[in-house]
């Protein structure tokens, strides 16, 4: 490799050899030069004479691919289309492909498929991460833990309804995941402006027969259905429908990695730490949660690609033209990298986290009668107290108490006590007592919820079970 190479760091840092083979240079060519004998199958079932041994030539020479070579022959006919062409041809010795063809019905299917597959690809690491979520959320079910809302300390929930509700956020883009998959059109053949006019020459004015030849194109691409009235290109619509649903796929773990930062701050948990793993050159005590921080660096990189899609959608002139060339070139196959890259880290970390089980205790004791105060608020209503007098009386002593707490006036928390010596309330410290040693694993409907998560979870891992047995690589 040559000093001044640069390198894919998506790719070469990131990605799978799985997705990195669906979106390489090489494995294009190898699509497209499958998409062509399709095609020219297609065209001899349908009466287009092709002399014997044609299809069996290009077959032999198909997975010859001289990159260095394409790219000559590119430099001269400034049309990368052209060169693949020439290059094919020579290599099998005859010039019998993309008859009745425009670039566009060649460049615009087999990236469809290579988009089609990538979301294959994804949807089956995304169930094999959801799987990771329920158990995580399962085993921890019942773990009274501090829930935080604006990182304030607000409620009792579990540590299970807290991985539940960040496994359900990416639950639903799975969902969306697959509405994608299930209704994305292919572009079809459809000739220079989406007419089917060269085709339908091809068979001597037989429109039928050209719609034919399409429907076979469309079985070997094995995608669901077609745009029937595209012009030159497809919506550029449908690349942001596709790099959007990355995006919202990724934001659920986008969520839980940054929680999983924040609480490991707090000693809370740990994402993991591998044997020999370095937290920092300069503190040889940082375990320092760099995966998470992948897995939220991943997820601008995505936001910024569909940024990109979002530039293109909308912006077609007449049929269609190539100024979004340059950009779906970077955008498309680096929106897979990175998803691809994002969803193994994501994987890596569901599989090696700790959770520490006497700091969440240590955290629940210290907090508690805090996160019980709307509890308390609604013992004191019943009792007779009115709402508002009663919010403002426990806010009062709950400040108070934090702020003793804070600056060490106090070192145990006598939040229950102040509360019962006011009369505004109307309790007692025995009434209270019982309100804090039912609070402690009265988190509502937390257990319930991670339950219906859970099913959920299970069946798609019942219905797609090469996802169940998908374990991650290693990761840099």
């Amino acid at each position: 490799m040559s000093q001044d190479h640069i390198s894919n760091v998506l790719a070469q840092r990131y990605a799978t050899p799985a997705m990195r083979s669906i979106w390489s240079g090489e494995g294009k060519v190898r699509l497209e030069r499958d998409y062509w004998i399709a095609v020219l199958k297609g065209q001899r079932d349908l009466g287009i004479p092709v002399p014997d041994g044609v299809i069996e030539a290009y077959e032999r020479v198909k997975d010859q691919v001289d990159l260095d070579s394409i790219m000559r022959r590119e430099r001269i006919t400034r049309h990368d289309v052209k060169a693949r062409i020439e290059e094919f041809c020579e290599l099998a010795g005859h010039e019998h492909l993309h008859k009745g063809m425009t670039s566009r019905d060649l460049t615009e299917n087999v990236e469809q498929l290579q988009v089609y597959r990538g979301l294959q690809l994804i949807e089956t690491k995304s169930i094999a991460a959801l799987i990771r979520f329920a158990k995580h959320a399962k085993q921890l079910r019942d773990m009274p833990f501090t829930a935080r809302t604006h990182n304030v300390a607000a409620q009792v929930t579990t540590l299970g309804k807290r991985i539940a509700m960040f496994g359900e956020e990416m639950l639903v883009g799975h969902q969306s995941l697959v509405n994608v998959l299930d209704t994305y059109p292919a572009r079809g053949l459809k000739g220079a402006v989406g007419t089917r006019l060269d085709q339908i020459t091809l068979f001597n004015g037989d429109a039928g027969k050209a719609r034919a030849l399409e429907q076979q194109i469309l079985k070997h691409l094995g995608l669901p259905k077609s745009f029937d009235a595209v012009g030159q290109v497809y919506p550029r619509s449908l690349d942001f429908r596709a790099v959007s649903v990355l995006t919202e796929l990724a934001s659920g773990p986008g969520n839980f990695a940054k929680t999983i930062r924040l609480m490991a701050g707090h000693e809370l948990a740990s994402e993991g730490f591998a044997k020999g793993q370095v937290g920092s050159s300069a503190m040889p005590h940082k375990m320092n949660s760099r995966s998470c921080e992948r897995i939220n660096g991943l997820h601008v990189v995505l936001k910024g690609y569909l940024a990109m899609a979002a530039g293109l959608a909308g912006d077609q002139w007449n049929e269609g033209d190539v100024s979004c060339s340059v950009v779906r070139r970077v955008m498309l196959p680096d929106a897979f990298l990175a998803m691809d890259g994002l969803l193994e880290t994501l994987l890596s970390v569901l599989d090696q986290m700790e959770v520490f089980d006497a700091v969440v205790a240590t955290e629940l004791n210290r907090y508690l009668p805090f996160l019980l105060t709307t509890t308390v608020m609604m013992e004191a209503v019943k009792k007779g107290a009115g709402r508002e007098g009663a919010h403002e009386a426990i806010k009062e002593h709950a400040v108070a108490a934090i702020r003793d707490l804070r600056t060490g006036k106090i070192v145990q928390n006598d939040l229950l006590k102040r509360l019962a010596a006011d009369q505004r309330l109307g309790l007692s410290e025995a009434e209270l007592q019982r309100v804090l040693d039912h609070g402690r694993a009265n988190s509502g409907d937390a257990g319930a919820q991670v339950d219906y998560f859970a099913e959920q979870v299970d069946a798609l891992a019942k219905a797609k079970p090469e996802a169940a047995k998908y374990t991650p690589g290693a990761i840099l």
